[in-house]
């Protein structure tokens, strides 16, 4: 059984303290009609709201399954000891003060290593949130209003959890249709973690997908683990991830204690997984809707009809810039289209099927048949409802019915979208869905949740990528920064490609190495990082007078010289980048390198190992890859090569993964089809001894 099992669907509950907190916890549990046990623990009250209560969590008559605590924080620890000592199934504490603290209160820490001391192996949530309502069984621990509704007998719905409290509550009060199964909190996860979490809500069979509001990961591996389970029950997930901003990593460190980590970094991750991502709370709804509803997408090629054309006119805009798109009608899907809606309507796609036919049921339903016969991922119509306290919506109705037909006629995906939101009633939205249809408020609500569900559905068709290398201990009074010859030479003997070169201390031993070498050669000052901008860098020498001359300027400027073969027919210069984070082990960035690097701002992270599948597909999405597919008629980089070199020093990032703390390859220079890719400068910063 899983070890959260009987504090997420629980047969008895709990509530300690009789305040304000613990009082609202037991009237939201008698308001949604929890059959289990409920009981009271208060040393003063015979009652709360009419339920019993007992002096002591020794005086309950059984052990109970989940338990809202709801004292302050030193008697939490010691109500939290008692009860695992009953053989409690879990509990949630409510009370603040804890590692959240931070450097603000020296007891916040102590209270936390004494709370996990004191649950041992019992689940505890917390401390400091609001805890679950389990909409499925009517079981809550949880302190406030919500604006949730008991989940049908048989029903399905999303699982929700975050990181704050206050979010949670907004969420209950979304009036969008989306079925909610189970709504949790994190806290300061001080014992149970997000990612274990998410694994005891998703393996219930009322569950349909999980959303996610992460302030930080707790755990690579814990994700990792739910991510494959979320495939092998094929239950998408999607996550609402923050940490772009600065402000946002220090409220969030602020909020919880948990690490909000690098963004791009965090991308790279849940991309790895298949997890979804969403910026914004009204997309992160509208996904987990329309993943409910339809699952994954097999891809971004949308159909949309409206009766107006500014309607069409947004509808295709809004695909602007995006992987969702509206792909032209072939000749025959436009003829029969046009069949159904007759020679006064110009067909397209986005199509402005006119009101001529509005609230012509069969001509609509022949319209919207003819419409989404074309196998599209996604069939789109585009409808605002009038508002019911001062409309009618009569006449709406039939063109939902036509719609509704004509997509189980020809076993198609389909959702209704609403310009603005306030543009549907909740009621309206769940008739939608128990047809079939995803109601989805909001054009760029429509277009982020289908790249979503499409971004998901690419990831649930790949290999499952291997676990990443995970963090490790630094030893932060180690580090070495080797020079570029040193550098090249390890590079050299892990079989990294590296042009020919040689350390020349005096200027005459520099014109020996370029002769040896053989022209034209680059002559570079050592012990400098960022040589271009010091000028201690000199290229295409090409015979001993100029590689004299050079040495002679360089050679005050650094710790030795060294010389180099030039790099012959380049295509393209890239940077590749190691840096270590604390989480996830060593993680790449491969992006548009040289001078222009900062400015270009066109790179991409991954995580490693990445395989060379992995590579290519980043490399193809950089705003560079016209230049290695030969723009314009130049020459075709040696694209294999780059990925090949690319994977190599992934690898040898990876070979001692404590050591390197570092490494900027830039650049990395790819040559014309066939003439391979060549590290040409690197600084490395290793944490030890390489």
């Amino acid at each position: 059984m899983n070890r959260l099992e009987r504090l997420l669907r629980p047969k008895s509950i709990c509530v300690v303290g009789g305040g304000g907190f613990g009082t609202n916890v037991v009237k939201q549990t008698l308001k949604m009609a929890f059959p289990g046990d409920i009981w009271v623990v208060h040393p003063t009250k015979d009652s709360v709201e009419g339920v019993r209560a007992y002096k002591s969590v020794a005086d309950l008559p059984g052990s109970p399954d989940a338990t809202f605590i709801g004292v302050n924080r030193n008697l939490t620890i010691d109500v939290v000891r008692q009860l695992r000592e009953r053989g409690a199934g879990g509990a949630v504490c409510f009370a603040a003060g804890f590692a959240e603290t931070g450097s603000y209160d020296a007891d916040g820490a102590r209270l936390q290593d004494a709370l996990i001391e004191a649950a041992g192996a019992m689940p505890v949530i917390g401390p400091n949130c609001y805890g679950l309502i389990n909409y499925a069984d009517g079981a809550l621990l949880w302190p406030d209003q919500h604006g949730g509704a008991r989940l049908a007998p048989g029903a399905r719905g999303a699982a929700i959890i975050t990181q704050s409290s206050n979010i949670a509550c907004n969420l209950t009060m979304q009036t969008r249709g989306l079925p909610v199964a189970f709504l949790m909190t994190a806290g300061n996860q001080a014992q149970t973690g997000l990612a274990e979490m998410a694994l005891g809500l998703i393996e219930d069979e009322r569950v349909s997908c999980l959303g996610l509001h992460i302030e930080g990961f707790d755990s690579a591996s814990g994700f990792e683990a739910l991510a494959a389970r979320a495939r092998v029950l094929k239950k998408p997930i999607v996550a609402m991830k923050v940490g772009r901003s600065e402000q946002a990593r220090a409220a969030t460190v602020s909020h919880t204690a948990s690490l909000a980590g690098s963004d791009a970094v965090s991308s790279a991750f849940l991309k790895r997984l298949g997890i979804a991502r969403a910026d914004t709370v009204p997309s992160f709804l509208e996904t987990l809707k329309l993943l409910h509803a339809v699952g994954p997408l097999s891809g971004t090629r949308l159909s949309s009809m409206s009766c107006s054309g500014g309607e069409a006119s947004v509808m295709a805009d809004s695909a602007e810039g995006r992987s969702v798109f509206f792909p032209a009608l072939t000749d025959a899907h436009k003829m029969r289209v046009s069949e159904a809606l007759g020679p006064l309507v110009a067909v397209a796609n986005p199509l402005d099927y006119n009101t001529y036919i509005w609230n012509n049921q069969p001509a609509m339903t022949a319209t919207f048949g003819a419409m989404v016969s074309g196998g599209f991922d996604l069939n789109l119509l585009v409808l605002d409802f009038p508002r019911i306290d001062r409309c009618s919506d009569a006449d709406w109705w039939p063109t939902v019915s036509a719609f509704d037909a004509a997509l189980k006629a020809h076993d198609a995906k389909g959702a209704i979208v609403t310009s603005m939101a306030e543009n549907i009633p909740e009621a309206h939205a769940e008739e939608l869905l128990r047809r079939g249809i995803v109601p989805i408020l909001g054009i760029a609500e429509a277009m982020d949740a289908v790249e979503a569900a499409a971004m998901i559905g690419r990831a649930w068709g790949r290999e499952v990528s291997p676990p990443v290398a995970g963090g490790t201990a630094r030893a932060v009074l180690a580090q070495q920064s080797p020079d570029e010859a040193q550098a090249k030479s390890m590079f050299a003997a892990f079989g990294l490609p590296v042009p020919t070169g040689r350390r020349a201390e005096t200027v005459e031993l520099a014109v020996a190495a370029a002769s040896a070498i053989g022209y034209p050669v680059a002559v570079k000052a050592l012990g400098l990082a960022h040589k271009s901008e010091l000028g201690a860098v000199r290229l295409n020498l090409r015979d001993a007078n100029a590689v004299q001359h050079a040495a002679s300027d360089l050679a005050v400027l650094g710790h030795g010289l060294y010389v180099e073969a030039m790099v012959q027919h380049p295509v393209a210069e890239l940077i590749v980048g190691i840096v270590h984070d604390p989480l996830f082990g060593p993680v790449m960035t491969v992006g548009s390198g040289g001078v222009l690097v900062e400015l270009l701002q066109d790179s991409t992270t991954l995580l490693l190992p990445a395989n060379r599948s992995d590579i290519e597909a980043t490399l193809r999405g950089l705003k560079l890859f016209p230049l290695l597919d030969g723009f314009r008629g130049r020459p075709k980089a040696d694209l294999a090569a780059a990925i090949d070199a690319i994977h190599s020093i992934g690898a040898f990032a990876l070979a001692d993964p404590g050591s390197i703390a570092e490494l900027d390859i830039n650049p990395l220079i790819v040559c014309a089809e066939g003439e391979g890719a060549f590290i040409a400068d690197a600084l490395l910063v290793t944490g030890g001894n390489p």
